[in-house]
């Protein structure tokens, strides 16, 4: 693929200028509702963690960024918010073109401004790999159910957090989380319920059971790139 021009990718100031906006869920081990969420410590002080991204919205430049898909996988000891450190790996897209692979990494490694430029280098201890691979996101539009799949290596998924005394026709949701994965918002949290989580990949292997925490965020970043 023959290298960007100025007329894929719009500048600012000397930057690229960028924007995203989709859906975020996890599926870890921990008891649900998911204590991070509270930053608190997580479930026996260890989580073992996914995290998906589905991008509903957005361009880097004049690229668009709409339908892209990202996953991480991490582990990590103590409070998120208290200064853990995650040892993690990054799954990207592999239908993403060459502007948007260099998008995504420079975005979600932190390297291109807004949330993950200021959580990575505070709470990442360590990235273990970067691949590009076939990720099949999926979120029911009425958040019914969310999942991911990535070969034969990632499959997780999970659903809305019901109780005998819920009207099931309404979601659990909250709204000002202490410690959103996906930075500051006015979004709601929807709470879940794992439905099992597996994945093997960058050192990491969970096969995590039905009952475990999950739970849905929208979010919402805008940057410039200068990397």
């Amino acid at each position: 693929m023959s290298a960007p021009t100025t007329e894929h990718i719009a500048t600012t100031r000397g930057g690229t200028e960028w924007h995203i906006a989709g859906e975020w869920f996890d599926v870890c081990s921990c008891n649900s509702p998911c204590p991070c969420t509270f930053a608190q410590p997580p479930t026996n002080n260890h989580c073992e963690v996914l995290w998906a991204y589905r991008i509903n919205s957005g361009h880097y430049g004049g690229t668009p960024m709409a339908g892209l898909h990202v996953v991480l996988l991490a582990g990590f000891d103590g409070n998120l918010w208290g200064g853990a450190m995650l040892d993690c790996g990054f799954f990207f897209d592999a239908r993403a073109n060459e502007i948007q692979r260099a998008a995504l990494v420079n975005i979600f490694t932190g390297k291109a401004g807004s949330w993950m430029s200021q959580f990575v280098p505070t709470h990442v201890r360590q990235v273990n790999g970067v691949e590009f691979a076939d990720i099949a996101v999926e979120i029911d539009s009425k958040l019914e159910r969310w999942s991911v799949k990535i070969d034969d290596r990632v499959d997780a998924s999970g659903t809305p957090m019901y109780g005998p005394t819920s009207d099931q026709s309404k979601l659990l949701q909250s709204f000002n989380p202490p410690g959103s994965e996906v930075g500051p918002t006015t979004a709601p949290v929807t709470w879940g319920t794992g439905m099992g989580g597996r994945w093997t990949a960058f050192g990491f292997e969970q096969n995590i059971p039905a009952g475990q925490a999950s739970k849905h965020i929208p979010f919402d970043w805008h940057g410039t790139d200068h990397s």
